[in-house]
C-alpha cells in the first residue's frame, strides 16, 4: 500500500511540476478570468457567509508581472443588500511553480455606504492546457470603513484564460 501511495505521490508531483512548462508569464500576454467564493468560502463578521462573483481582465507589463482590473458582485442571501466593487490588482507569478501574489485596492459599494478595501492574495495557477487555469486562491481584504464587521478573508476558486 505504502508504494502504490509514494508512486501516486511522484506522478501527481510531476504532473504539477509539468504545468510551469504551460506558463504564460511574458511580457506581452493577456489574461482575462472569472472566479466565485460562495458555499461558506469567505467570512466577515458582519455577513459570516458570502457569495460572490467576479472578473478580471489584465496584461503582463513584464516577465511574470500582471496588471488587473477587477469587477465584482456580492451577496450574502439574508436581508443584507448585494454589494459590487471595482479595483485595480498586481500579480507577481513564480514562473518555476505558477504560484502568485497579488496586492490590490477595491472601491466596495454598499446600499447605505461606500468601502475602500485594500487586498492581498496567494494563489495557484494550475494549467488545464496552454491557455487556460484553473486558479484557487486565498484573499484578505482590509475594510476601511469598519474592520471588525466588514473585512474578510476567504478562498475563491477561478479559472483564467492566457492568450
Amino acid at each position: 500500500m505504502f508504494v502504490f501511495m509514494k508512486k501516486t505521490f511522484f506522478i501527481l508531483l510531476g504532473l504539477v511540476l509539468s504545468t510551469a512548462a504551460f506558463a504564460q508569464f511574458e511580457k506581452g500576454t493577456k489574461y482575462a478570468g472569472l472566479s466565485t467564493t460562495g458555499l461558506g468560502l469567505s467570512y466577515d463578521g458582519a455577513n459570516k457567509c458570502v457569495f460572490a462573483l467576479g472578473a478580471q481582465g489584465g496584461y503582463f507589463f513584464m516577465d511574470n508581472v500582471a496588471a488587473l482590473a477587477t469587477v465584482g458582485f456580492n451577496s450574502n442571501g439574508n436581508d443584507v443588500p448585494a454589494s459590487y466593487d471595482l479595483g485595480l490588482q498586481g500579480r507577481y507569478y513564480i514562473k518555476q511553480n505558477g504560484i502568485y501574489l497579488g496586492a490590490g485596492v477595491k472601491y466596495k459599494h454598499f446600499d447605505s455606504y461606500n468601502d475602500v478595501m485594500p487586498g492581498i492574495e496567494v494563489g495557484y495557477a494550475f494549467y488545464l492546457n496552454h491557455y487556460i487555469t484553473i486558479e484557487p486562491a486565498i484573499y484578505y481584504d482590509q475594510s476601511f470603513k469598519n474592520h471588525s464587521d466588514y473585512s474578510k478573508i476567504g478562498l475563491k476558486i477561478g479559472a483564467g484564460f492566457y492568450f
